[in-house]
């Protein structure tokens, strides 16, 4: 696209791909964008870059249209600040935040346009198994991507990333399953507010933790179930019992994912 049309046409896609809001960027006369999108069902991540932009979501856009999701951003580099429900936070790389479509917000951001700076997940707030009230709480508070439960969802995301092009539809339910797993781990840890997860969401955070471990330690010939289990303070026969609904054993799963892994590298040809 030509230069002047370039900042019109990133917020006609943003707008149909995210949400509404008002943006404006001192670059305008080289303006450089791109967005890529994994689709996942209800909940969708993406990979943005761009240079400067100042983003407005008011209460007259919310007012025109609300689709009253929550916007987990990773960012992987740049520098920016972020401002809703009263809190004000200026954000570094390896931080994650929350906002909330249905409440204004400010965002002002500068990014290296050379990779993939930034990282969003996109999900109705029915999706994820907090309470509205205890999400509030995190809306534009930086949270560490860097180490703990925060960590090993960022490091999932960055891989999810890396290798967006190798998944099929096939796929789907359990990236997603993984993703909103470990999102709901992290909050919930952050917050210390891990007794507000329902049974089956704690169960599916611990099988999202384990899915991520195993897939972030393939390479790893020690790896066993015995591993596994220790590193989630967990029984073996837990982990046996964890996996039963897939009707597979622990061994047989990693040995399928290690095969797995193999084939994609295999048929990937920049391996």
């Amino acid at each position: 696209m030509s230069a002047p049309e370039r900042p019109a046409l990133f917020e006609e896609i943003t707008a149909g791909s995210y949400i509404r809001n008002r943006l404006r960027s001192n670059d305008r006369e080289d303006f450089r964008a791109k967005v890529r999108a994994l689709d996942l069902g209800e909940l969708q991540v993406s990979a943005l870059s761009f240079p400067h932009l100042e983003i407005a979501r008011t209460a007259r856009i919310i007012r025109q249209s609300d689709p009253e999701v929550y916007m987990i951003n990773y960012h992987l580099g740049g520098e920016g600040s972020f401002s809703q429900a009263g809190n004000n936070t200026a954000f570094h790389a390896g931080d994650l935040t929350v906002l909330d479509s249905s409440h204004p917000f400010d965002a002002h951001r500068h990014t290296l346009q050379d990779s993939w700076p930034q990282l969003i997940v996109q999900l109705p707030h029915k999706l994820l198994p907090l309470p509205e009230k205890t999400v509030q709480r995190l809306l534009a508070v930086p949270i560490s991507g860097r180490c703990g439960m925060g960590g090993v969802f960022a490091r999932w995301l960055t891989d999810l990333n890396t290798r967006a092009g190798e998944f099929t539809p096939a796929d789907i339910p359990t990236l997603a399953s993984v993703i909103l797993g470990l999102l709901a781990s992290a909050l919930a840890r952050f917050l210390e507010a891990e007794a507000e997860l329902s049974p089956e969401a704690r169960r599916n955070a611990l099988q999202a933790r384990i899915n991520a471990f195993v897939e972030q330690h393939l390479a790893d010939p020690d790896m066993t179930p015995q591993t596994i289990a220790d590193a989630h303070h967990i029984s073996l026969r837990h982990l046996q019992h964890l996996l039963a609904g897939n009707a597979t054993s622990p061994a047989a799963w990693i040995r399928h994912r290690r095969l797995e892994r193999c084939r994609l590298d295999l048929a990937n040809p920049r391996a």
